[in-house]
């Protein structure tokens, strides 16, 4: 199982980040790589279960269903459904805490998935740098206002 991981600190409270990063189905409100994001179903974007299709700025879409939402952890687990990527058993985390001498929000992102040895390379490159670190820029720089 190869893992993918980006983290950073970001300037504002542990509970605003969360407030933001919650929202299951608000990726294309600070994620530069996401165009649009529906919950299918009429599902809530809270609900356990419920699944967003996300749309890329190039047309392509990544379906992924919600595992996991703890609100005193401040994280969320999702996989993926259905992707462009030669994944299998893809899982991410996203979870935020408080950097408390500061009162800033550490922030890390990160997955957990199956793939030939050969696209492994590539792959970290494409989730921790291309999504995640993108991701969490887009967050800082959105909270940032």
């Amino acid at each position: 199982m190869t893992q993918s991981y980006a983290s950073t600190v970001i300037a504002a409270g542990a509970e605003r980040v969360w407030e933001v990063v919650r929202d299951f189905d608000g990726l294309p409100t600070w994620h530069p790589g996401i165009a649009s994001s529906e919950i299918e179903q009429g599902r809530g974007a809270a609900e356990v279960g419920c699944v967003r299709h996300l749309t890329l700025p190039d047309g392509g879409s990544i379906r992924e269903r919600l595992l996991t939402l703890d609100d005193v952890e401040r994280s969320y687990t999702y996989e993926i459904l259905r992707a462009p990527f030669p994944v299998r058993r893809y899982r991410a985390t996203i979870r935020v805490a408080p950097v408390t001498e500061t009162g800033r929000a550490f922030v890390e992102w990160y997955a957990h998935y199956d793939a030939e040895a050969a696209d492994e390379a590539e792959l970290d490159e494409t989730f921790a740098s291309g999504v995640f670190a993108s991701g969490l820029r887009g967050l800082s720089e959105y909270l940032a206002g």
